[in-house]
């Protein structure tokens, strides 16, 4: 058997308002419920209206460093002048005749420079030219025992100066290693032989260096 039509009883849709004011009803009345119960516990019903201890803040000052001027400078003290000296009045001799006569005496010449010239050249046409070339020296050239245990080598520079004869004048160090290399560059230099240099088709002497090479690998 089929209903066509629902029955008016059944149908909850007339309660609708019914329920929604009575569940509004319980839910203030439990809230209101709620707000009357106390749950905090005894060591929470703490009295807030003591007083609390005030705590007093000091300001600070902040200190300035004021730079004081240096004091003036006292004024001298004037110094009494007495009034009793005589000042002798100075006479001066308008009519006195210029002797024109008379020598002047003047002054001393300028003294000569005593510095000699150089008796040598720097750059000539034909400069000097070492027989053997470098090598002769090098030969010639006994590494000092001294330099070789401590274990000293480098480049020994001898300046000197080649006569007209082709033989050295004069040697000197411009750069030395020392432990005797200097020493022994010297005599190896003044035994070398040059072709003299030439200036104009003439034998001049010319300022001249050579390189003496300590080496220790050369000799082990």
């Amino acid at each position: 058997m089929r209903l066509d039509r629902k029955n008016p009883e059944a149908d909850l849709r007339k309660y609708y308002q019914v329920f929604l004011q009575g569940s509004l009803v319980v839910v203030l009345l439990v809230f209101f419920a709620a707000t009357k119960i106390d749950f905090r516990g005894e060591k929470e019903n703490l009295d807030l209206t003591t007083e609390q201890e005030v705590v007093k803040m000091e300001e600070i000052v902040q200190t300035k460093h004021i730079e004081k001027p240096p004091p003036p400078p006292r004024p001298p003290v004037p110094v009494e002048v007495p009034n009793d000296e005589i000042v002798e009045d100075q006479v001066l001799d308008i009519n006195a005749e210029l002797q024109l006569d008379s020598k002047l005496e003047m002054p001393a010449p300028p003294s000569e420079s005593t510095e000699e010239e150089e008796d040598f050249f720097v750059v000539v046409e034909q400069m000097p030219e070492l027989k053997g070339g470098l090598a002769s020296i090098q030969k010639c050239v006994n590494y000092p025992k001294t330099a070789q245990r401590a274990g000293i080598e480098g480049r020994v520079i001898v300046q000197f100066i080649v006569n007209e004869n082709g033989t050295v004048d004069d040697p000197q160090i411009v750069r030395g290693i020392g432990a005797g290399a200097d020493e022994e560059a010297i005599r190896c230099v003044k035994n070398a032989e040059f072709v003299p240099g030439q200036q104009r088709g003439n034998p001049v002497r010319v300022q001249f260096s050579v390189p003496v090479i300590y080496n220790l690998t050369s000799k082990l």
